[in-house]
């Protein structure tokens, strides 16, 4: 027994000594990774020496490793940390954004607890590697919800007699009528007094104007009143709205194709079809930035292991014993259906019942949807900001700052600080979820609908719908603080129906499948469905 573990014992130190040399050891990592013995190549980079770890880190090719996520995550993962461990600055560069995209194209297409615990470590590891790694991905997040809220803007417009039209159409009939009032402006300019038209430029000096008549005077009001009533015409004010609007769908859709570029440069073998929508590529990028936000946030491997229904957390985490603080899962989705229940029975009924609405008897149906999707929207900014004022004031922010200054002991602390901050703050958010002021959150949403439907003024009248913004807020805010958080399913793409995830609205077609619009988003927690959308056939 001795001699066995003699002989172990020699061979370990000889395979230590064996790799002194870094030609050597890159040979040997490069083939057991090749041999897709990711884990073995990691044992030995976890013992290589300062300076041949550097070597081997600055020629060992890393696009190749990319490649092979999430399988070679331990590898990138043990590199990283050795290299964080010996404090060395500037840190070898290892194309640690390539290894980011990887994987928030990865976990944008697969968000279960499996993947997720694999790649924890490696996320956290990056973000204390590259402290602007976490800054890259929530800007490049934002930029992709920024696109596809975009998307949705290019919908149907209002004329200058309130009827919602093609914006292409409203700027044809637009300019049509400046061609028609300028053409009887030129003809007024002709029928103008010889006096106005053919005069003396001297005739315009001060001393001239002085010395009018009353009858020049009389005339001279006469011909500028009426040129004024033929070009000051109210309808032709809408065409500066209209080129914003144009303007505005531009920059919209160059962001959306921006947004595709950057993912087919970090993906090329992303397929692009022409019948794929573009909002779905967008929105899986989007889920998988913020689930690689989360994991860096986490500090390394969740607290426990999460099923598949619960992978959906956005870095608003709790420990394992904060468990049985959680509210019954069930108790909020019936405070959604209550929502929605109110919207059926109230809300449509008082918005079908406005005048101005009647001509466009589809309008209540995405006015009630976009309360739904803006309240979430509302509260999550609300939530997010809450707790940036409260670690602004208690410091938490600092010690982030001292996380990005170089000192790796320093950096571990901060963001293991600041994850625990976050985890806390929500956890006290969540013990007052039923009385939290959410007037902020409202406001918000009802001055949104009511901005985007300037010209009909009797929505902002609706007492209904202001009370069902309340309701929609009410019922989001404890959602949004849920670990992990439910969500609305932002995917808003289907056009057939799915049983598993839609139900029609009363009164649809019985006879059609096919989706004419979202009335009320689905409920998912996690990747289940828990409230189906309901959808106009």
């Amino acid at each position: 027994m001795n001699e066995s573990r003699e002989r172990i014992r020699r061979e370990r130190e000889r395979e230590k000594n064996t790799y002194t040399s870094p030609r050597l050891a890159l040979r040997r990592v490069l083939l057991l990774a090749e041999g897709r013995q990711f884990r073995e190549a990691a044992a030995i980079v976890s013992r290589l020496g300062p300076g041949v770890l550097q070597t081997v880190a600055a020629d060992l090719p890393i696009d190749l490793l990319v490649e092979a996520l999430p399988h070679s995550a331990h590898l990138i993962e043990t590199l990283l940390n050795r290299l964080i461990s010996l404090e060395v600055l500037p840190r070898p560069e290892l194309q640690c954004e390539a290894v980011a995209w990887r994987l928030v194209g990865l976990l944008g297409v697969d968000q279960s607890s499996g993947l997720r615990a694999r790649t924890a470590k490696l996320a956290n590891a990056l973000a204390q590697y590259t402290p602007d790694a976490r800054d890259t991905v929530d800007a490049r997040r934002r930029q992709l919800d920024a696109a596809v809220q975009g998307l949705g803007t290019h919908g149907l417009t209002a004329d200058s007699s309130g009827a919602l039209i093609s914006l292409h159409i409203a700027m044809k009939n637009e300019l049509q009528r400046h061609v028609d009032v300028y053409k009887q402006a030129l003809h007024k300019l002709e029928e103008l007094s010889p006096v106005t038209l053919h005069s003396d430029p001297a005739s315009s000096s001060h001393q001239r104007l002085l010395s009018l008549s009353h009858a020049d005077v009389e005339r001279r009001l006469i011909d500028n009143k009426s040129l004024l009533t033929a070009v000051d015409k109210p309808a032709l004010r809408q065409l500066p709205t209209l080129v914003a609007q144009l303007a505005a769908r531009v920059e919209s859709d160059k962001a959306v194709l921006a947004c595709v570029g950057q993912i087919k440069r970090t993906d090329p073998t992303l397929d692009l079809s022409d019948t794929r929508p573009v909002a779905g590529v967008l929105m899986s990028y989007s889920r998988g930035c913020a689930a690689v936000l989360g994991l860096m946030a986490e500090g390394g491997e969740p607290a426990a292991p999460r099923s598949q229904a619960d992978s959906a957390s956005d870095g608003y985490h709790s420990d394992s014993d904060d468990s049985q603080q959680q509210p019954d899962r069930s108790a909020l989705v019936s405070q959604y259906e209550a929502m929605w229940a109110m919207a059926a029975e109230e809300v449509l009924p008082a918005l079908a019942a406005l005048e101005p609405l009647q001509a466009t008897p589809h309008l209540k149906y995405k006015i009630v949807f976009s309360v739904v999707v803006l309240s979430f929207r509302a509260v999550i900014s609300l939530r997010d900001r809450r707790v940036s004022e409260a670690a602004a004031v208690l410091g938490a922010a600092v010690l982030g700052a001292a996380g990005a200054g170089g000192a790796v002991g320093a950096a571990g602390a901060a963001g293991a600080a600041g994850a625990g901050f976050v985890s806390a703050a929500t956890r006290l958010l969540r013990t007052t979820a039923h009385t939290y002021p959410l007037g902020d959150a409202e406001r918000t949403v009802i001055n949104q609908v009511v901005g985007t439907l300037r010209e009909f003024p009797c929505v902002a009248a609706c007492g209904a719908l202001r009370a069902l913004a309340g309701a929609c807020c009410r019922a989001a805010w404890p959602l949004a603080l849920h670990a992990p958080p439910l969500r609305i399913d932002t995917d808003f793409t289907p056009v057939v129906l799915d049983p598993r995830r839609h139900v029609r609205l009363s009164g649809s077609s019985q006879r059609s499948d096919i989706i004419k619009s979202f009335v009320c988003p689905a409920l998912l927690d996690g990747a289940r469905c828990v409230f189906r959308a309901v959808v106009l056939t």
